[in-house]
């Protein structure tokens, strides 16, 4: 296969700003990466590229490529792609039951509409979702009553709707309690470990700032920082004390127990 993701020389422009500054990047199917960074560095913006929600200027030497090509309809991609961010929790968050917001995913949309018609299979395959993250009781509740983390969940099973071979995660442990934080980890580990449709590997790509949330089975970490890669590299070499200390521009002691790494 294509590599899932190749970036080079990019720059995406937030308004005036520069959020992604001449990006050079290439991550290959079934990989498990970490991108990691502070609030402000570009994370959530590479994730808007990949889904194409952002563009990035057009200038000489500069391309990207998903799946080894440069341009897609969109709903085509987001076939292949899982996407759990903050922003789609907030949207999601409404009367709608987590059957519903599941099926929304074959829509691209965040609810059913009375214009959408899911079809008998679609609804088993959300069905076999919810059932595969273990919430198959929440297809009949409303999001808004459910926990932070039954929602969270419940997002990740759209994501899983439409068995893509990978899962972007946008700082998804947003809003959650103590309790639920450790039962996204879970999950996280439990789909790392699962392969995706075809045989293929169920990729994770997880964007966030906490280095609690890199599982043990992620092998690459990437430390972004205004927009730029600081370092790239296998987990033990690039979280470093050092490394994170320039990241986090603040001094850190880090330690690692059970495969997790904690900063203090």
């Amino acid at each position: 296969m294509a590599p899932l993701l190749e970036l080079q020389n990019v720059t995406v422009m937030r308004g005036a700003r520069a959020a992604l500054s001449g990006l050079s990047l290439s991550i290959e199917p079934g990989e498990h990466v970490c991108i990691l960074g502070p609030n402000g560095s570009g994370k959530s913006t590479l994730i808007k590229t990949i889904t194409r929600e952002c563009y990035p200027l057009a200038q000489e030497g500069s391309w990207m490529r998903i799946l080894g090509r440069e341009r897609w309809d969109i709903f085509e991609l987001r076939t292949h792609l899982g996407i759990v961010t903050p922003d789609l929790l907030t949207s999601c968050t409404t009367d709608s039951t987590g059957r519903d917001v599941v099926l929304s995913g074959f829509f691209s949309s965040t609810r059913i509409f009375p214009h959408h018609h899911p079809d008998p299979q679609q609804v088993a395959r959300a069905d076999a979702a919810l059932a595969r993250l273990g919430i198959a009781h929440l297809g009949d509740r409303a999001v808004a009553q459910m926990s932070s983390g039954e929602a969270k969940r419940t997002l990740i099973a759209r994501a899983l709707v439409h068995e893509p071979h990978t899962l972007l995660f946008d700082e998804p442990s947003t809003a959650l309690d103590i309790q639920a934080q450790f039962q996204l980890r879970d999950t996280l580990r439990h789909l790392a470990g699962q392969g995706g449709p075809a045989g293929r590997g169920l990729a994770i790509l997880l964007v966030t700032h906490h280095v609690s949330e890199i599982i043990p089975e992620m092998e690459r970490v990437i430390l972004l920082q205004e927009g730029r890669i600081l370092a790239d590299g296998r987990k033990e070499q690039v979280l470093s004390e050092r490394n994170l200390a320039e990241l986090f521009r603040v001094p850190v002691r880090l330690h690692r127990e059970d495969g997790f790494f904690h900063l203090y």
